[in-house]
């Protein structure tokens, strides 16, 4: 039996992930608040009132970022404060929907990290956007069998973290998920899932996600060991419910 183990969303693009005991779905919707906003690097030309999807190499991002990985950072969904924590001290704390608020976060980065910025930071955001790596709006799910068998892989212990999925799985065969493109899944009572993508990985991977240290190679141990890249699976809500640790998954 298939059961999920965890749900996380990331509020702010490349920061620390909010773990979720529960949450409600939409059909057509990602996991809300997830990839809310967004720290610009550079100007991208995203336009708040007409959103659209954008590559990930237009933000911060763990990818060519991976010091991102070493701030925790927390976010508040009611007041939409976000605090950055560098080290030992708070580096900074701003609500994100005001002006000033903004201004705070982007100052710690256009200081922290000016060696990496393409121009001034800014925290991207509108109404009904996900800045997710792709254009439609679909659920992550990572297989923790996979990820056990990776470690095998890579004779090294593997943070799951490092894949950034919204919902984890256990009970599934090693890379069982990856046969289920265009395959329907049910969790719960309620919500129903069609998968459309397997997830390709990228260098953002090999960072730890506790650390910020690149220590591995993960897509080219999975390309020498599997003959492809890809580590989860990308799903659309077909229809509405709510998740929880603990639920059931089914193949439809």
């Amino acid at each position: 039996m298939a059961i999920i183990h965890s749900i996380y969303r990331y509020p702010v693009k490349g920061l620390s992930p909010e773990a979720l005991p529960r949450i409600a779905l939409a059909p057509g919707e990602t996991v809300p608040g997830d990839r809310l906003y967004a720290i610009e690097n550079g100007p991208s030309g995203f336009d708040p009132s007409a959103p659209a999807y954008l590559s990930k190499q237009h933000f911060l991002m763990l990818m060519k970022n991976e010091r991102l990985a070493a701030l925790r950072t927390a976010f508040d969904q009611a007041s939409h404060v976000l605090r950055i924590q560098d080290g030992e001290s708070e580096a900074a704390r701003g609500d994100l929907r005001t002006d000033k608020g903004r201004a705070g976060i982007e100052n710690f980065f256009a200081t922290s990290f000016a060696d990496e910025l393409h121009g001034a930071p800014k925290i991207l955001h509108a109404d009904g956007h996900s800045f997710s790596d792709v254009a439609s709006k679909v659920v992550s799910i990572i297989n923790l069998t996979s990820v056990a068998a990776l470690e095998d892989i890579v004779d090294a212990t593997v943070n799951p973290l490092r894949f950034r999925g919204n919902v984890y799985v256990t009970g599934w065969p090693a890379w069982s998920e990856l046969d289920l493109v265009g395959k329907e899944v049910s969790i719960g009572p309620h919500a129903r899932f069609k998968v459309v993508k397997r997830i390709v990985r990228c260098a953002a991977t090999n960072v730890d996600p506790l650390t910020g240290i690149r220590d591995l190679n993960i897509p080219k141990a999975l390309m020498r060991a599997l003959g492809h890249s890809d580590c989860g699976i990308y799903a659309e809500v077909t229809a509405a419910g709510e998740i929880a640790a603990g639920n059931e998954i089914k193949i439809v």
